[in-house]
């Protein structure tokens, strides 16, 4: 399995992991600000994880495949991009996002919004 940037032809095929995981995303797949990244094995949509700017907007992984690590894949890649990343959620998900190191707060309508930041690389020391 690898992770990479999404290809355009494969469009239904990332709506068609967001749509089996029941969210409704109403983002722009396309827009200047957004990244789509696929975990794909031998050319399968497997997970797919919609960034906008350093905003998680969706991950989803397909039925089948979950508990493999492919989201925790997904996120991963997406740290090591942007290195600070901002999602809000259900309450069911925080396990997942508190082990990738989120730190998670209570938002308004009993959703949570987690952060994370990966280690200051510029520290100024080699």
């Amino acid at each position: 399995m690898r992770v990479r940037e999404s290809r355009s032809d494969e469009r239904a095929a990332v709506l068609g992991v967001l749509d089996g995981a029941m969210l409704d995303l109403d983002a722009d797949l396309t827009g200047d600000a957004t990244t789509t990244l696929v975990a794909d094995e031998e050319g399968r949509v497997l997970g797919t994880l919609v960034l906008d700017g350093e905003e998680i907007v969706a991950v989803a992984v397909r039925r089948s495949r979950r508990g493999q690590g492919i989201g925790t894949a997904l996120v991963e890649t997406a740290a090591t991009r942007r290195g600070r990343l901002v999602a809000e959620f259900r309450d069911r998900e925080r396990p997942f996002y508190e082990s990738l190191g989120f730190e998670v707060h209570a938002v308004e309508d009993g959703r949570l919004r987690g952060v994370y930041c990966a280690d200051d690389a510029d520290d100024g020391e080699p």
